[in-house]
């Protein structure tokens, strides 16, 4: 299946469009970081939609795999996500998206999405 194959209708710019390397379901990941911090507080979906909507709204959008729908982080939590910045990685199949996070950024009332779970890590040095 070609990435052109599950692409959504978008206003994404087609120069922008391009440099994107999608999944199966036309997606690419979306890493949101705390633009002072540097804290990682989740990962979600995005399609050229839902790309074009963060970068002309300043607020985060994602593409649901789950519900098959567009959502935008806090319309109805209140934990919003006020986009700083945008990155796309040398490799065109992931995004950083740079935010002021209001609030709690994990569904379930965490301030991040990785905070529930740390894994043991052993092995050494890490060499």
């Amino acid at each position: 299946m070609s990435d052109s194959a599950t692409i959504r209708p978008s206003t994404l710019d087609p120069a922008l469009a391009a440099l994107l390397k999608r999944d199966g379901q036309g997606l690419v990941a979306a890493v949101i970081q705390q633009h002072d911090t540097g804290e990682v507080l989740m990962l979600g979906w995005m399609d050229d939609e839902a790309l074009a909507r963060t970068l002309n709204s300043g607020r985060v959008s994602f593409w649901s795999r789950s519900r098959g729908e567009y959502w935008r982080k806090g319309d109805t939590s209140g934990h919003i996500q006020r986009v700083r910045s945008v990155a796309l990685d040398c490799d065109g199949d992931a995004l950083l998206v740079r935010v002021d996070q209001v609030g709690a950024a994990c569904h379930n009332g965490d301030r991040t999405c990785f905070d529930a779970r740390p894994l043991d890590v052993s092995g050494g040095d890490g060499e």
